[in-house]
């Protein structure tokens, strides 16, 4: 039995995130990123017409056996909702303990069937389940089983195989173990800059009852409505597209001002890490700033350094008054974040 921490709970009178699926809508969601789909940029994206978000990739494993683990990995706040926590497991048990501990402070839980990198395939992880949905069926069960609430989600991200009779199959046992939904990224583990495969992820939304989320090279409203049209769909997920611009669901077509203000506010206000602050700053103006002045910015070595470039080159400066998603002091559930060094993966 997993040990559940001390602490009030976010989710009394918990919204089914399923009830975020309605006809005629189309549910925008930001995806599980490593070191980047943090709290602050949960709440960043949330006043952008994000409907639902992810934590980064956690090792379920490591989440479950150590609390030094728990308290780098997972920091949330009572307005960080809807809220999925995404795992990564190789087995049952495993998932389920980190299910039950995640479960007072989230929406749900998402067992990653879709990380390509060598290190995960080579450890059991991501795009390495696909060759075991029997295996994904009895995770989703569990983890199911253990967190009594029915408002509570398990759904699944994966790729697609080489052969899509297998990622059909793999879907609906998945869909029998009672999965609430899955997010299809179009692509296949060892594919990277290849088109996304939108005949693949159709047939998989054809061959389901259930909600379906389509992933990759989402960069603008323009994407969600083509993906939409050409699969049927009921939700996106975008990944380095909501990295560049913090507001596309919005409607933007580039980070706006006001986007670069929040970001300074929200991220000051939660004790954002020099790096992390930086780098999604870095992210927001690619799209936006000439080369020279990238270079300028991005040799940039401190917080202080970034504020009085701002300033200077845009009239932003950190407003100690703001809210964060109407809270003016973000209440966290005692778990605080760490700086992890590797690549977001779509």
């Amino acid at each position: 039995m997993a040990e559940v921490p001390n602490g009030p709970p976010f989710t009394t009178g918990r919204v089914p995130v399923v009830e975020l699926f309605q006809p005629g809508k189309i549910v925008h969601v930001c995806a599980p990123m490593v070191r980047y789909s943090k709290l602050p940029f949960r709440a960043l994206v949330r006043r952008y017409n994000c409907d639902l978000a992810f934590t980064p990739m956690i090792i379920a494993e490591s989440f479950v056996k150590s609390l030094k683990a728990r308290d780098s990995e997972f920091t949330t706040n009572s307005t960080d909702r809807p809220l999925v926590v995404q795992f990564a497991a190789r087995d049952a048990v495993t998932l389920a303990d980190a299910s039950e501990i995640v479960a007072p402070y989230s929406d749900g839980v998402d067992l990653n069937c879709g990380c390509p990198q060598r290190w995960a395939m080579a450890e059991g992880y991501g795009s390495c389940l696909l060759k075991k949905p029997e295996l994904i069926s009895d995770m989703v069960r569990q983890a199911r089983a253990r967190v009594s609430d029915e408002n509570f989600s398990v759904s699944v991200k994966i790729r697609l195989h080489n052969d899509l009779r297998e990622t059909v199959d793999l879907c609906q046992k998945a869909e029998h173990a009672g999965v609430s939904w899955i997010a299809v990224h179009g692509r296949t583990p060892s594919q990277r800059g290849e088109p996304v495969n939108t005949d693949a992820i159709e047939l998989i939304k054809q061959s389901l009852s259930i909600p379906v989320i389509a992933n990759g090279d989402i960069k603008n409203l323009e994407d969600v409505k083509h993906i939409h049209k050409s699969t049927g769909v009921d939700g996106v997920m975008a990944a380095r597209g909501i990295l560049q611009n913090p507001g596309m669901y919005a409607g933007y077509d580039q980070t706006p001002l006001q986007c670069i203000q929040d970001w300074v506010d929200i991220s000051i206000k939660l004790g954002t890490h020099f790096t992390c602050f930086h780098h999604h700053l870095m992210y927001m103006f690619e799209r936006v700033t000439p080369k020279s002045e990238k270079r300028v910015f991005n040799a940039l070595t401190s917080t202080a350094a970034v504020l009085d470039y701002l300033q200077e080159h845009y009239g932003v400066s950190y407003n100690p008054d703001s809210t964060v998603n109407n809270e003016t002091l973000p209440t966290q559930n005692g778990y605080v974040e760490s700086d992890i060094s590797t690549d977001p993966v779509e």
